[in-house]
């Protein structure tokens, strides 16, 4: 049987999805329209059962994996092949939206339920995944699921994490009831697909439809110190002061243009300070601030790695003051596989939707998986490119299509018998 021929008017039903998402979106439902769903609470385990019943009324096996990522499996004709993969997260920001991660996962669950309702079967496995922790928002390494699952991080690092009550992710995870037998990793992918909200403004303002990932930005994050002299902002003249705020300014202005040396895209932050004293009439004796820097290569990046170093020595000999700078996380550059990102783009033509490439400035799941298998991912747009926020909002419309895409990229990777 031609795969393309049998399976080119295959659609997902776009209400079905649409109904999915704000039945999810109900636990854990805010007052403004958003979600808060953290990671290994009550709410994220009503999130998971109501996920996990709806993977088994459509006769999927489902597997929990000792970090608690959640596998559902819809068998194919060869179950000794390793499985397509798609899938996300379901937890959320203390103030998130229904959309973030949970698209990805529920997109999965209607490309299923699409199958199952056409009688389609597929050479390989499909399996939807539920990532554990992804957010970050609650414990500490983001990505928790996917990062021990890929062996980024062991599984006692992640079990030792612990919330700002104290409570951690071991205990947390054997009280809701998904802490699983099997071994992180020990869980075949064939191939990743990850169907997302674009978490900015790019395809809403070209108004197209679908983005095509062929990346994810690399970021580097690092923790500076300046330290000068606090003493009376009255009395102490301009000349003579050890000032670490104004220094502090100086960097801060660096790392912006660091970043604008390098586009399209290059990307630098600062989005946390401390001043101390932090008092109206004292001079800063010391600040300490975070800096952002991405880009979408090695080379780029580890060159305004370089440039800030550099400025910083500059700093130091023009001012005098002491300045440290500690090098906090680094997430290198994922640049996603040929073949997944053909798949995409070929069910996106074949389809009919406007495309363009959008390398992803947010971290992903798929940034993980990609160690492991092809990956790829399908971004759609969503309004006004806000995310991590209680009025994040995508149309129906778009997030079908985005389904749509994905249903026929996995037939392509899977196979239709």
């Amino acid at each position: 049987m031609n795969t393309k021929t049998s399976t080119t008017n295959l659609r997902i039903d776009g209400k079905r999805l649409w109904n999915s998402l704000m039945d999810l979106g109900a636990i854990g439902a805010t007052p403004k329209g958003g979600v808060c769903r953290l990671a290994l609470t009550d709410l994220d385990k009503q999130g998971r059962d109501l996920v996990s019943s709806w993977a088994k009324q459509e006769g999927m096996s489902v597997t929990v994996d000792q970090i608690g990522n959640i596998f559902m499996r819809r068998a194919g004709r060869n179950n000794d092949l390793p499985p397509v993969v798609t899938g996300s997260h379901i937890d959320t920001q203390p103030t998130g939206g229904k959309f973030d991660g949970n698209y990805g996962v529920l997109a999965g669950m209607e490309v299923i339920r699409t199958l199952n309702q056409h009688n389609i079967q597929t050479e390989a496995p499909i399996e939807v995944a539920v990532w554990t922790n992804e957010e970050g928002s609650r414990f500490v390494p983001v990505m928790m699921g996917s990062g021990v699952f890929c062996g980024a991080f062991t599984l006692e690092h992640a079990y030792s994490a612990t919330d700002i009550d104290g409570k951690n992710v071991k205990d947390e995870l054997t009280r809701i009831g998904y802490i699983g037998e099997q071994k992180c990793g020990d869980h075949p992918i064939g191939a990743y697909y990850e169907a997302h909200i674009e978490q900015g403004p790019v395809l809403e303002n070209a108004d197209t439809v679908i983005g095509v990932v062929p990346a994810v930005l690399g970021l580097s994050w690092y923790d500076c110190t300046v330290t000068g002299f606090e003493s009376h902002a009255g009395p102490t003249p301009m000349e003579i002061r050890k000032d670490a705020l104004q220094v502090s300014t100086y960097i801060m202005q660096e790392v912006v243009a660091i970043a604008n040396r390098y586009p399209p895209y290059g990307r630098g932050t600062v989005g946390q300070v401390q001043v101390m004293p932090n008092s109206r009439n004292v001079i800063p004796g010391q600040v300490k601030f975070s800096i952002d820097l991405r880009n979408v290569s090695d080379e780029t990046l580890n060159q305004m790695h370089e440039d800030l170093l550099a400025y910083l020595e500059q700093t130091r000999q023009k001012t005098g003051l002491k300045i440290e700078l500690e090098r906090v996380s680094y997430f290198p550059p994922c640049p996603f596989h040929p073949d997944c990102v053909g798949e995409v783009r070929n069910a996106s033509a074949m389809l009919g939707y406007a495309t363009m490439d959008v390398v992803s400035g947010a971290g992903h799941d798929a940034i993980y998986a990609a160690r492991l298998a092809p990956a790829g991912m399908i971004f759609v747009p969503c309004k006004d490119g806000v995310s991590h926020n209680e009025i994040e909002d995508a149309k129906p419309e778009h997030l079908e299509a985005g389904a749509n895409v994905l249903l026929h990229a996995m037939l392509a990777s899977a196979k239709v018998v």
